[in-house]
């Protein structure tokens, strides 16, 4: 279908790694624009859909192309996490604090990439592909830096730009502060995010001395710290690419610096796929949360009362 062809040359053109120019991407693309054969670019409009009775269904309505139930999460994982990332979607935008397990979880074409779509074909192509990779960036480059011995770049949620060092490590920490945050830690304030080469690069000392987190002992702190005003969640991040999880020990350690704080604690361990948690998860203190940066929209609780809460 000509349809199915140009949605592929689109994605091409807004930046996304080949892996994600096959035909699932592509019809993935139509379905959230709710584009129909014949249908024009032009009439491409944004709407929230959920991936089985959404995403799916319209590509077996309108395309005939009818994919087995078990492929959701393929759809999940191979096409709309990139698509995020990339900015071509948006996740939950009608409900930002769904939780990830939740059945009304959806997505949407995000604004940017509407625009851009909406062009395709017209004059006005080649300037608004080139604005959309200017203003939103290429998923393509990203992942290329990310190969590559360069500098992190990470905006934090104040709005500010830091530039962290290379390495495995530092690129996990990025994905936290970009994927974590606005999904578990939505409107939480950085108040501390350390670097592998300069452990003081970003450290907000005051608002850690008033939760009475000692700033001097800034070495035993873990690698982020987030901080929820609205609920006092103190969020103790450690990002594990070799070693470091949120061992008994470390927990032991951590509320003993943290005896005067005044917030409550959620100590989270961060790694970059399960492979490397699995390493890992005999060591993991109980009454903690794993993140896993391969599927961002989920955590992984072990054990306790509660979901994502401080623990008395």
């Amino acid at each position: 279908m000509p349809e199915i062809i140009e949605a592929q040359e689109i994605l091409a053109a807004l930046g996304m790694p080949p892996s994600q120019h096959n035909e699932m991407a592509a019809l993935t693309l139509l379905a959230l624009c709710g584009l129909k054969p014949e249908d024009r670019w032009s009439s491409a409009q944004r709407q929230s859909l959920t991936v089985t009775k959404g995403i799916m269904n319209f590509i077996r309505d309108a395309y005939d192309r009818a994919y087995a139930p078990n492929t959701r999460e393929t759809f999940r994982r191979q096409v709309l996490h990139q698509f995020v990332q990339g900015r071509i979607a948006d996740y939950n935008p009608d409900a930002p604090s769904l939780p990830t397990n939740s059945p009304k979880a959806h997505y949407a074409i995000s604004e940017a990439a509407l625009a851009a779509v909406r062009t395709y074909g017209s004059a006005e192509w080649d300037s608004t592909v080139e604005r959309f990779k200017t203003t939103q960036g290429s998923l393509i480059t990203l992942y290329a830096a990310s190969r590559q011995a360069v500098g992190v770049a990470v905006t934090v949620p104040d709005g500010s730009a830091l530039m962290l060092s290379p390495g495995e490590h530092n690129q996990l920490q990025a994905q936290v502060i970009r994927l974590f945050a606005p999904q578990f830690a939505s409107g939480a304030l950085l108040l501390y995010l350390g670097d592998t080469a300069d452990k003081d690069l970003y450290i907000a000392a005051q608002q850690l001395v008033e939760l009475g987190v000692p700033v001097t002992e800034h070495d035993k702190l873990p690698d982020i710290i987030l901080y929820l005003h609205e609920k006092k969640w103190l969020y103790l991040i450690e990002v594990v690419t070799s070693h470091g999880p949120m061992t008994p020990k470390r927990i032991v350690e951590l509320n003993a610096m943290l005896k005067d704080c005044s917030a409550g604690k959620i100590f989270v361990t961060a790694f970059p796929t399960f492979a490397e948690f699995r390493r890992h998860m005999r060591n993991i203190a109980w009454e903690t949360e794993v993140w896993i940066a391969e599927v961002p929209e989920h955590l992984i609780h072990f054990n306790g009362d509660r979901f994502l809460g401080p623990h008395s």
